[in-house]
């Protein structure tokens, strides 16, 4: 049945399932294929149907439910109290890091006589480039959660070397907006890695999701300034003095390629690159699914910390990258029956061209101040007074 003949008498839609409203979306009756996998089907999820009906491409998904990170932690606890063992910091992240960070150096180097406009010089920064400044990227979302070292300030300054190679000073910045984020996930106005209604009335349909899949690395860069500023702090000074002062002595010394090739490699690991998918697929929502956060478990995870293991991430940032995996096998009740993702590549693709995924498939709820304000989103206010005049 389509669309169209949806109001018409004798139509088979039960429109019980769909929580008062009147019409579909469009393409609620060719849907994509599923796009997410369970390891352990159940009788709730078989990992074949699509477990809900399509999201609103008009809003983003509004929640009334607590983020489920928390009470997953307490059950794992209560249930494994040896999940303990696994928490604490990893030594071998910094060997990691001074690895990837040299590496980036001599290539940047070894291309100073090459154009930038090259094939050498743009492959060069697309694949090692790109896949070693994303392995820098989630070193400093590692170091982050201070598992480098068991001092503050000595993973502060490992964060900041890591940032050496990105070419732009953020690694400060990204500590603080990325603790909200774990501490108030998908809280609208706090949480930054969610889009804004700005990004959802201009990037909806492929082009702009094209744009944004190629562009994304400044989304995530610029959106924070404008949803929420911080407060200065001597690490900020400290890691734009160290960024500025490795630049000028590269570009001094070298002559401005190597730089370009580093801003090059930064650019790429934000954009279509296979890495990069991780982006999108660790809490836009799938499949007509309620879920805000997925795991992918696949073979790029060598490549960028283990941050495929998401909801393990998420449940316990506390448990460095190589101990993700013991904590899934620790408790297999918990995650196996997880919808996750099986490929970053096709993420981004199926992002692009499937009409039920988009901007708008992100998870969002009400900031605490504002539950206790009374103070609402005007997209909920809007729909609630539509809802009264008509």
């Amino acid at each position: 049945m389509t669309v169209s003949e949806q109001n018409e008498p004798g139509s088979e839609i039960d429109f019980s399932y769909f929580g008062g409203a009147e019409t579909l979306p469009h393409n609620v009756d060719k849907r994509s294929p599923r796009r997410t996998v369970v390891v352990a089907p159940s009788e709730k999820d078989d990992g074949r149907s699509h477990p809900g009906p399509p999201l609103d491409p008009a809003d983003f998904l509004w929640m009334m439910t607590e983020e489920p990170h928390r009470s997953r932690r307490t059950a794992i606890m209560k249930a494994h109290p040896e999940v303990t063992k696994l928490m604490g910091h990893e030594p071998l992240t910094k060997y990691v890091v001074l690895g990837v960070v040299s590496l980036q150096v001599y290539i940047a180097i070894y291309l100073r006589h090459s154009h930038p406009l090259s094939w050498t010089f743009l492959a060069m920064a697309y694949i090692v480039g790109g896949t070693a400044n994303h392995n820098l990227f989630l070193a400093i979302h590692e170091i982050t959660h201070n598992l480098a070292f068991r001092g503050v300030s000595a993973n502060k300054a490992l964060a900041v070397f890591a940032n050496l190679p990105i070419g732009l000073p953020y690694a400060a910045a990204f500590k603080r907006y990325h603790l909200e984020h774990h501490k108030h996930l998908g809280e609208d106005g706090i949480d930054t890695d969610l889009p804004t209604r700005f990004e959802l009335l201009c990037l909806s349909n492929v082009l702009g999701k094209t744009f944004f899949a190629t562009f994304q690395i400044f989304f995530y860069a610029l959106r924070p300034t404008f949803v929420r500023a911080q407060a200065l702090t001597k690490w900020h000074f400290i890691n734009v003095v160290a960024e500025v002062v490795f630049d000028y002595v590269l570009v001094r010394t070298f002559g401005v390629r190597p730089l370009l090739y580093l801003l090059f490699s930064s650019f790429f690991a934000g954009s279509l690159h296979p890495c990069a998918g991780h982006f999108i697929a660790e809490h836009y929502v799938w499949d007509g699914l309620d879920q805000e956060t997925y795991s992918y478990y696949g073979p790029l995870n060598l490549l960028a910390y283990n941050v495929g293991y998401h909801n393990e991430h998420h449940d316990f940032p506390s448990i460095p990258w190589t101990r993700l995996p013991a904590l899934r096998a620790l408790a297999p009740e918990f995650y196996d029956n997880l919808p996750s993702h099986p490929s970053w590549p096709m993420v981004i693709i199926n992002f692009i061209r499937d009409e039920e995924v988009g901007i708008f498939a992100r998870a969002k709820r009400l900031a605490k101040a504002s539950q206790f304000t009374g103070m609402v989103p005007s997209a909920i206010s809007d729909s609630c007074s539509s809802e009264t005049s008509n």
